[in-house]
């Protein structure tokens, strides 16, 4: 994976692009051989100790409500390695945010989350909210959600590994992203709003797809891939203003994919150059296109993310990024529908520890 600088007829600098190389080990599929894969880390993990207390933020609705299933099973393994269990059970949503703001957490003890990445994203905002020094706070995925993106990404397979990553201390630092945005999908509006994403944040046929996905909940992670043809079907394309460290991009577009993590929603491989610890955010820009070309850019994605070799997609990494729209237009954070544009977003290199 390589970058360059781009320049405009008139001379000014546009964003780097990231030009990937193909895997030529790998086999063609619709013309392209798969990208090089990049690491999901780029530093050595820390070595630590099981805390002695596990405050157990709980989302009884994650998956298929599953969620206090997950936890019981959690809290025996967790209790029975002798580690003191706090549970605290979400009751709307949102409620993860409160919750986590009142926590009092030494150093010696961790949060853990049973949900999925949209209760994680919670969780850390609350957190965060509290201004505290996060250095020492130690955070635990146990996977109960549809997509478990970042589990995924941390390669924990089920409850049992994810409680015996507690138990060992080992943690991984990650970046987060400061997200500012309106409160409220559009047309129900409120104020100013902040949430730090751990994970994604898309903008336009990806948000179109998962409020449709959401009206869907029945049919379990299949209906992301059904909310996906429905949105490439109606086609919205807006205007926007999209601006990366400085640089000014404004047009007509379709998606804007930003991540932190490689994959999302039903473990799509979105952004293949994408670490969680590089002090970098990825954002595929999917530009305006017809239906045939979605269809083509998504055929692709699926194959081991070859969308990123379509014509009609760029991939940059920034440290700062904004988006403005003449409308406020939807946006989605770590799987959630939950704001509107204006959005501005900073990434805050290796801010939390997560069991690894």
């Amino acid at each position: 994976m390589a970058s360059t600088d781009g320049e405009t007829s008139n001379g000014s600098t546009t964003p780097s692009i990231v030009n990937f190389q193909p895997d030529e080990n790998s086999k063609k599929r619709k013309g392209f051989h798969r990208p090089m894969p990049t690491e999901a880390f780029v530093k050595a993990p820390n070595a630590g100790m099981k805390p002695s207390k596990v405050f157990m933020l709980v989302n009884p609705y994650s998956g298929k409500k599953k969620g206090l299933k997950v936890a019981e099973t959690a809290k025996q393994l967790l209790e029975a390695s002798s580690i003191e269990v706090e549970m605290h059970i979400s009751g709307h949503s949102g409620h993860l945010v409160d919750i986590a703001s009142g926590l009092e957490v030494q150093s010696d003890q961790a949060i853990a989350v049973v949900g999925g990445d949209g209760s994680l994203s919670e969780s850390i905002t609350g957190w965060m909210m509290q201004s505290k020094d996060n250095s020492s706070i130690r955070f635990a995925m146990i996977p109960a959600g549809t997509g478990n993106s970042q589990a995924h990404d941390f390669g924990i397979k089920s409850t049992e590994d994810a409680v015996s990553r507690i138990v060992n201390g080992s943690t991984q630092c990650i970046d987060l992203a400061r997200v500012e945005l309106t409160e409220g999908l559009p047309g129900k509006t409120k104020g100013q709003m902040t949430r730090y994403s751990h994970n994604l944040v898309t903008w336009g046929l990806g948000v179109d797809s998962t409020i449709k996905a959401e009206k869907m909940r029945w049919m379990g992670s299949i209906r992301y891939d059904v909310g996906i043809l429905m949105a490439i079907m109606a086609n919205n394309r807006r205007h926007a203003s999209l601006f990366l460290d400085g640089h000014k991009m404004e047009d007509d577009f379709t998606l804007f994919l930003i991540q932190n993590s490689q994959t999302g929603g039903s473990l799509l491989p979105l952004a293949p150059g994408a670490s969680l610890d590089d002090g970098l955010m990825d954002i595929g820009i999917l530009k305006k296109m017809t239906r045939r070309d979605i269809l083509k850019a998504f055929g692709l994605l699926k194959k081991e993310g070859r969308h990123v070799f379509h014509p009609r997609v760029d991939y940059h990494q920034f440290k700062e990024l904004r988006i403005e729209t003449p409308e406020p237009t939807a946006i989605n954070i770590d799987g959630e529908n939950i704001g509107s544009t204006p959005l501005s977003m900073v990434v805050l290199p290796s801010e939390v520890q997560l069991f690894h």
